[in-house]
């Protein structure tokens, strides 16, 4: 093992560590999930059709084309001539916009308002959140304020619209932050089948946004799995690399090279305000509400104030069936959610004016994170 008298890293550091047993899948196996997907009668007219779709589809995985189309970087990457994915150039140029409208200072105030149970009465459980009814009651108090502009997110549509998902993180950045690219491009996938991202929607949302609301239930002591799988995604916004090029696409020694020269850990929604609202039935409430809280002050976003905050249960172990008659008859909790929307909407306005100053701005790290 060899240090670097620079960096005080071992030579071996750079070397992938391997080991995890192959998922690459047979032919006939292959076929097999393909073909799960068209169980309806109405497709056994179409067999031979399929046939072909699923021959190309396993030339693709087989030869694992994750990204079949794409172009020449440009001026604007260190490697002018890397290819790059066409989606991943459509997700940048969509960022770069939203980065656009934050800035611009003659625009609308922008609240984005994020509901994040999985619950709506468009799937198996019949019945709409009250996640999305106290984002409705939140948004009822922004829109009652002139030059503020509301963004919605229902995150209850990865599990009721068709095509609709948020793939997995796959954790680039714990092999290296210059690994992990903003935004994201470890999908889509298409020799995988990894199509549909919802992430290169809901990335410009995030970055026009001058205020963000999160409302989400408890689930088992944390948010819920559609919020999870947003934040995890959104990794890419702090510390990301926004080129690409710099590391070859995926190339991980180069992207730990690039970490051990020294990363700057890009902060890519620094300085947006926030409001979480958790509300839960019988436990973890308060943790949930804290754990929101830090992960978006760690990314250097900043709380909107100590009333924009709010944890509370809501039919306090009572049957579940009644929850919704006990968030009608719970007028003081709507009425903390207003006031957290409301606070939310005058930290945004104070700040745009330059009246809040961002908490410890003179203040530098005594270390990276």
């Amino acid at each position: 093992m060899v240090r670097n008298a620079q960096t005080g890293f071992s030579s071996t550091a750079l070397k992938p560590r391997k080991g995890t047993p192959s998922p690459r899948l047979e032919e006939a196996e292959f076929r097999r999930r393909f073909y799960s997907r068209f169980q309806d009668p109405v497709f056994d007219s179409l067999r031979t059709e399929l046939d072909k779709v699923a021959s190309a589809a396993w030339d693709a995985y087989e030869h694992q084309r994750k990204s079949p189309h794409t172009r020449k970087a440009g001026p604007a990457f260190e490697d002018q001539d890397y290819e790059l994915s066409v989606d991943w150039l459509a997700a940048r140029d969509a960022v770069h916009a939203a980065q656009d409208r934050h800035l611009d200072s003659e625009g609308p105030a922008r609240i984005l308002l994020i509901s994040g149970s999985s619950r709506s009465e468009h799937t198996c459980p019949g019945e709409m959140s009250k996640s999305y009814r106290l984002m409705c009651i939140a948004q009822e108090a922004i829109d009652e304020n002139a030059g503020v502009k509301t963004t919605v997110l229902e995150l209850h549509r990865l599990a009721s619209e068709y095509g609709r998902m948020i793939h997995p993180c796959k954790a680039c950045f714990s092999t290296s932050p210059a690994l992990c690219h903003w935004p994201c491009s470890c999908y889509p996938n298409y020799s995988l089948g990894q199509v549909d991202d919802w992430m290169n929607e809901i990335y410009p949302m995030w970055v026009e946004a001058h205020g963000i609301m999160i409302v989400t239930p408890v689930n088992w002591y944390q948010v819920s799995s559609p919020v999870k799988l947003m934040m995890d995604r959104l990794v890419c916004a702090d510390g990301g690399n926004p080129d690409p090029t710099a590391t070859q696409g995926k190339d991980v020694k180069l992207a730990k090279a690039l970490e051990f020269e020294g990363w700057n850990y890009p902060r890519h929604l620094a300085g947006r305000l926030f409001s979480v609202i958790v509300h839960g039935d019988v436990e973890g409430a308060e943790n949930v509400r804290r754990s929101l809280s830090d992960w978006l002050c760690y990314m250097h976003l900043e709380p909107a104030g100590p009333l924009a905050e709010l944890d509370r249960y809501i039919g306090y172990w009572k049957p579940y069936a009644s929850s919704h008659d006990e968030l009608d008859a719970d007028e003081a909790v709507q009425e903390e959610v207003r006031n957290a929307a409301r606070t939310l909407v005058e930290a945004v306005t104070a700040k745009r004016a330059g009246k809040l100053a961002s908490p410890g701005k003179e203040l530098s790290a005594p270390r990276q994170k």
